[in-house]
């Protein structure tokens, strides 16, 4: 009698082979692209701070579990990891193939929509984000000020690190940047996936900290940030008269008033996060918002 074949040790796993044992149809209409690459899956847990907690970490997405792999092999030894997968096949595969680390408590699998279900109290967050949803999954994350790696499409990568007074600088650079310091820290190739996405992608870092500038009210301030940004290529005062409605603001033109000429002046597009920060601290002082 032979013995039965014992599972890889975490990180081992071959990305290609996890794909067939899962034996489910990838589907890119909705959103799955698998990270094959050997090379950048084993760099990607390397690179949450050095200082990060790796307690319990979150992944979002596990698909077939390449990147579960590697997390569980990164793990300290009292470690744990929570895979959130909408997908109820690849969610019971992770459950079979990782079995091992399931049994042991090193590995929970959640079945569900990760804009939906409950998060765990986790320490880090690391992903291969889908790209439809993206977008909502970081902002449901950076709010929890938890160290993130994520892979995004690299246009959406651009923008969130971009500065003021460039192309790509918009809503979303102002807002990821007012949670954390971010980061690209890797560009991937459309060949490291399986199947290849219409786009390239790059892995970023954010690590959390509280900003330079004081917000009173966080909602309004972001609300605010948005309401401008729809007005980019008018001028601030235009923008702040234009956008009462989806800002919340009663008195627009008391806002007007009061803000120093030379912002007004400039477009949303050439404010610093910390000059928004200014500029929502008047309205939210002399604009009457609802919604509060």
């Amino acid at each position: 009698m032979t013995d039965s074949p014992t599972a890889p040790e975490p990180g081992d796993r071959d990305p290609d082979g996890l794909i067939r044992r899962a034996g489910l149809r990838v589907d890119p209409d909705q959103d799955q692209h698998f990270l094959v690459d050997d090379r950048v899956l084993d760099r990607i847990p390397t690179y949450l701070p050095a200082a990060a907690d790796r307690s319990h970490l979150l992944e979002i997405g596990g698909g077939a579990g390449a990147l579960t792999d590697r997390l569980l092999g990164s793990l300290p030894v009292d470690g744990q990891l929570t895979v959130i997968e909408r997908h109820e096949g690849y969610a019971s595969f992770l459950e079979t193939e990782f079995a091992d680390a399931v049994d042991a408590g090193r590995l929970t699998v959640v079945t569900g929509d990760a804009l939906d279900v409950e998060l765990p109290p986790f320490t880090a967050s690391v992903s291969n984000l889908p790209y439809g949803v993206s977008s909502e999954i970081a902002f449901r994350l950076l709010p929890e000020k938890r160290p993130l790696v994520a892979t995004f499409q690299a246009e959406f990568a651009d923008r969130m690190v971009a500065e003021p007074g460039t192309s790509a600088y918009g809503r979303l650079s102002v807002s990821a940047q007012h949670y954390a310091d971010v980061e690209i820290v890797e560009r991937i190739p459309r060949e490291a996936f399986e199947p290849k996405p219409a786009v390239e992608s790059a892995v970023v870092r954010c690590t959390p900290r509280d900003p330079e500038y004081e917000v009173a009210n966080e909602a309004f301030f972001l609300r605010f940030v948005k309401a401008l940004f729809t007005q980019r290529r008018k001028t601030v005062r235009n923008a702040i008269r234009n956008t009462g409605h989806i800002s919340g603001l009663e008195e627009p033109e008391a806002v007007v008033d009061v803000v120093d000429e030379d912002l007004l002046r400039k477009r949303p597009g050439d404010l610093a996060p910390s000059t928004f920060a200014e500029i929502a601290a008047v309205a939210l002082e002399h604009g009457e918002p609802t919604g509060e």
